[in-house]
């Protein structure tokens, strides 16, 4: 599902502008799974950007979701979401 994981990355660099991205598609390991049957992908994403300074997790989660829109109905069955703003990304590696 490279063509999925290509306009994830486009539509969240677009949108959020981030220093880091990493996007992991598990979908193989869900073929029989129901979502996927219906051609839905399973991913999980890391995203550091400066756009979640000061949100909360269910703020930064929104602005992903807006970001790939109605890539939720479809090419997204699962989303895994580990949003950092660049202070905690910091923080972390010390």
């Amino acid at each position: 599902m490279k063509e999925t994981t290509d306009l994830i990355r486009h539509n969240l660099t677009t949108a959020l502008k981030p220093s880091l991205l990493e996007i992991i598609d598990n979908s193989a390991a869900h073929a029989g799974h129901a979502g996927a049957k219906k051609g839905g992908g399973h991913y999980n994403i890391t995203i550091v950007s400066a756009e979640f300074e000061k949100k909360t997790l269910v703020q930064r989660h929104q602005l992903i979701y807006a970001a790939l829109g109605d890539m939720m109905k479809q090419e997204i069955h699962a989303l895994g979401i580990n949003a950092l703003s660049p202070t905690e990304e910091t923080k972390g590696t010390q």
